[in-house]
């Protein structure tokens, strides 16, 4: 008899031993930080609830988070690429989604982006799986499996080589090999100082890549009173006559200031021969911009337009003076001129500015004048800054410059899908262009 109830109650402790352990394989463990990953959880019940949660560190020591929920299907096993997401920081079927979710943990201060500022380390992402649905924000279940990736924005033997080239400032990626290499200059907006990450990609993709800074970085203006095109010639001639990269031509991409900036340089400098505009205006902004005898004089910010939510982000979306105001006209910039081609890219949420309506004008331009050398990219529910993917989207962040939160736009699923869909397209452009 003692027997049998020992028997009996030992049966529920060896069905809990023979059941396996959960598992979590995310893959692969360490690769470039623009390719997706595939995430897949074994050894959980059919139809189990739980919670994906992925963490990091800013390059601060900012904690950054993004959760969401799933059920496992009927073989206890789920797989981020075919399952969707019921709930948490987005849902569907997202197979990226816990990366560019990715927003400052509760205790962080919020508005803070996840951008590293140093190319040649990893990021590392924990990807944990706890049990139940944890809404974000709240104090998660148990944790019944892990594993840690690495994201790297430097394939192996990319070389980084920081330029002080007479005037010019900036860091020059090459990527492994003889060459010669498409070359291409990488400019950001109007936060200034030296943002590398787009440029190592791009060298992790084959093209030697200059980082770029114009303002606001070691011996360089430390604001943005007025800018010299010849400063960005020099740039241009430099990358143009390295060994390594082929020519004839270059490219340029640019993002903000920097785009417009893209498309200065197309229009008088003839190395450039391709121009990525990303959220840009075509007029020159703030700055004036000086080449020679030539002076595009810069629309201006009126800062009462700028309105202000009850928690404090700036809206300034409807405060850059007007392109279309004939007044204005001596800003714009004379885009008919370039010989080379244009990428237009942009989001139809931009919040930051108009750029929908400056691609607009832009095209409008060069029609007038017989020209189809461009191509728009336009995307419903993408926001200001469309980066290389899986950025995490941000749509309000902290202005370095300003100090305050600006509000961006977008949606956060369709951002990134812009982001996945248009670095691609940048890619095949540059390729297409620069040989």
């Amino acid at each position: 008899m003692w027997r049998a109830l020992v028997a009996a109650s030992a049966a529920p402790t060896r069905a809990l031993l023979c059941r396996r352990a959960a598992s979590l394989a995310v893959s692969p463990a360490a690769g470039p930080a623009d390719e997706p990953v595939e995430t897949r959880v074994a050894g959980l019940s059919p139809g189990q609830p739980v919670t994906l949660r992925a963490v990091t560190a800013g390059d601060r020591g900012c904690l950054f988070q993004s959760c969401a929920h799933y059920r496992a299907n009927s073989r206890g096993q789920l797989h981020l690429g075919t399952d969707p997401s019921h709930g948490g920081d987005y849902t569907g079927v997202e197979p990226m989604g816990l990366f560019w979710s990715l927003a400052p943990a509760g205790m962080e201060r919020p508005y803070q982006r996840l951008v590293p500022r140093s190319t040649g380390d990893p990021m590392k992402v924990e990807v944990l799986v706890h049990q139940g649905h944890s809404p974000p924000g709240t104090i998660p279940g148990p944790v019944v499996a892990k594993a840690e990736v690495e994201r790297r924005f430097m394939a192996p033997g990319v070389r980084r080589i920081r330029l002080k080239e007479g005037v010019v400032r900036g860091s020059l990626f090459l990527p492994p090999g003889d060459g010669p290499f498409p070359g291409v200059i990488d400019m950001y907006g109007d936060e200034g100082g030296l943002v590398e990450f787009r440029s190592s990609l791009l060298a992790s993709r084959g093209f030697a890549a200059l980082s770029l800074p114009y303002f606001d970085f070691e011996d360089l203006p430390k604001v943005m009173k007025e800018l010299k095109l010849e400063y960005f010639e020099e740039a241009a001639r430099f990358l143009q006559r390295h060994p390594k990269v082929k020519g004839p031509g270059i490219g340029v991409i640019g993002t903000g200031k920097g785009a417009e900036l893209a498309l200065s340089m197309i229009t008088f400098l003839p190395e450039v021969v391709a121009a990525v505009s990303i959220s840009g205006c075509s007029s020159n902004t703030v700055a004036e911009l000086h080449y020679g005898k030539m002076t595009l004089p810069g629309l201006r910010f009126d800062m009462n337009k700028v309105s202000v939510s009850d928690t404090g982000v700036f809206d300034i979306f409807e405060a850059l003076d007007d392109p279309t105001n004939p007044a204005n006209s001596p800003c714009t910039i004379p885009i008919e001129k370039a010989e080379g081609h244009f990428l237009l890219v942009v989001g139809e949420d931009d919040r930051m500015w108009k750029s929908s309506l400056y691609a607009e004008l832009a095209i409008r331009r060069l029609r007038q004048h017989g020209k189809e050398n461009f191509e728009l990219l336009s995307y419903p529910g993408a926001g200001h800054r469309i980066d290389p993917p899986p950025t995490p989207f941000c749509h309000v962040a902290m202005d370095r410059v300003l100090g305050v939160p600006v509000l961006g736009g977008g949606e956060s699923k369709a951002h990134a899908h812009a982001q996945e869909h248009s670095w691609g397209k940048i890619q095949e452009f540059l390729r297409l262009h620069l040989g």
